[in-house]
């Protein structure tokens, strides 16, 4: 049986400049603090294939909770890129791969829907706010691609990032929402670089 790979990510960043720049951006350090990171990623592999595991960190601010618990649907997007690395400039793409996560509540019936395709067919449904946040920036057990296309002692680098789109509100709700910003906000990309 093959032991498992499992890496810790950082984000990618130039430590050089972030020195300089952090002097310059000391006042919008508190917010910082709030915009979406992803974190806890790891790398794993079963018998057949790569697998990653990740969360999305701050996601939910309080307008965007107050827009899903107003039954506008909120969707993040999650894209992950596989490349082979080499000493020179040309990395090799050999995945890619864009799912989405969607969540929408029913002020009906109480209850929240995650829909989550790469996952299951069929949406998750529960009554709890706090769990259907967990489905929606949790990332487990994604198939980023099979062994067999691996190959051994070579250098590879797995690259992630998460969007949450902007929402499209019908144009009833304009007016109710008018002053509340639905733009796009991404992550940095985060990288891992490994040999399998």
């Amino acid at each position: 049986m093959r032991t498992p790979l499992i890496y810790n990510a950082k984000p990618a960043c130039f430590f050089l400049i972030l020195t300089v720049l952090v002097h310059l951006l000391a006042p919008l350090a508190i917010q910082a603090d709030n915009t979406p990171v992803l974190a806890n990623i790891k790398l794993a592999n079963t018998r057949d294939d790569l697998l990653t595991y990740f969360e999305i960190k701050n996601a939910f601010t309080d307008k965007i909770t107050q827009a899903v618990q107003n039954g506008i649907p909120k969707t993040f997007t999650f894209y992950v890129s596989l490349y082979k690395t080499s000493d020179s400039w040309l990395d090799k793409k050999i995945a890619d791969i864009e799912i989405t996560s969607t969540i929408k509540y029913n002020s009906l019936k109480q209850e929240y829907a995650v829909f989550r395709p790469w996952k299951n067919e069929k949406p998750s449904v529960t009554q709890s706010f706090e769990k259907a946040r967990d489905w929606m920036t949790d990332v487990d057990n994604l198939q980023v691609i099979p062994l067999e296309n691996l190959v051994k002692a070579e250098k590879y680098q797995i690259r992630i990032k998460a969007k949450l789109t902007r929402i499209t509100l019908p144009f009833s709700l304009h007016y109710v929402f008018f002053f509340v910003s639905f733009w796009d906000v991404e992550t940095d990309w985060y990288l891992i670089n490994f040999t399998y």
